[in-house]
């Protein structure tokens, strides 16, 4: 449940930046009437992402006990791969963020209401189905069900409450440092989602399952403190085959190891230019 949680409050807390650099756009060039094209817009989004939710839901629930888990398989898979764009996407546009979005806005702004809405419903869209998929996948591979789903919407009402406080100017945080300590966390949520798709397949004999590699149910199964936690967090499996430790070790290795050279390469930019500035 952690992990869903977490993944509302980033997410969540994203679309809500978003939000309010359209709507101080608005504001600055003086056309208070953009802002109902924007919640427009936004509405459009989440009933999109809630659609989007709810038809995985559906589908699953209608499918048989063979097909299912290749679906839950393949979604996992395909859940890893978006959250992961989206860390790196992150990382690399953070800092222009606002400059691109207020970009598409004065673009727009010759093109009518219409295009000010759309504008605003692809920003928050891509969030939104996004989380609708991060949140389904990470349900799934700890089987938390409904708590989860609550969990994960407290974090995204977390994250319109920090949203608006931050753009009415009433707190300052270091988003750099929120979303870098973030998609660490997420990176490792992302591993674990995808060794759970491995599992599914070895469900179903796509792929060769084999007999556990360790056994460390008694002491950080589901029913202890520690394993509930990790399990939550992290969808870690106690009793894991060599396939999915395999699968978990490849994608979180190379993807810390880019992530941090990543991150440091931009940090060690930063201090360059504002070097060269004095």
């Amino acid at each position: 449940m952690l992990a869903n949680f977490l993944i509302g409050l980033r997410e969540g807390l994203e679309a809500s930046l978003v939000v309010g650099i359209l709507v101080a756009f608005s504001l600055k060039v003086d056309r208070r009437d953009l802002i109902s094209k924007i919640w427009a817009g936004v509405g459009a989004a989440v009933l999109v992402s809630l659609g989007t939710g709810a038809t995985i839901f559906y589908v699953l629930a209608e499918s048989s006990d063979t097909v299912q888990p290749i679906i839950v398989g393949a979604l996992s898979v395909v859940a890893t791969g978006l959250l992961t764009w989206m860390i790196f996407w992150m990382a690399r546009t953070a800092r222009n963020l606002k400059g691109t979005l207020e970009g598409s806005m004065q673009a727009g702004l010759a093109r009518g209401g219409f295009t000010i809405a759309v504008v605003a419903f692809s920003a928050v869209v891509r969030e939104g189905v996004e989380t609708a998929l991060f949140i389904w996948a990470s349900m799934n591979s700890t089987g938390d069900g409904l708590p989860a789903l609550g969990t994960a919407f407290v974090g995204i009402g977390v994250a319109a409450v920090l949203g608006w406080i931050i753009y009415r100017g009433l707190l300052r945080i270091n988003l750099g440092v929120f979303f870098q300590w973030t998609s660490l966390i997420l990176i490792i949520v992302a591993a674990g989602i995808l060794a759970y798709g491995v599992h599914e397949f070895q469900e179903v004999g796509l792929v060769p399952a084999g007999a556990p590699v360790y056994d460390a149910t008694a002491w950080l199964g589901k029913e202890t403190v520690i394993g509930s936690l990790l399990y939550g967090l992290f969808s870690y499996r106690a009793n894991p085959s060599l396939l999915e430790l395999i699968t978990w070790a490849l994608y979180l290795v190379p993807t810390l190891s880019v992530f941090v050279a990543t991150t440091r390469t931009a940090k060690n930019r930063r201090t360059t230019a504002r070097s060269m500035e004095v």
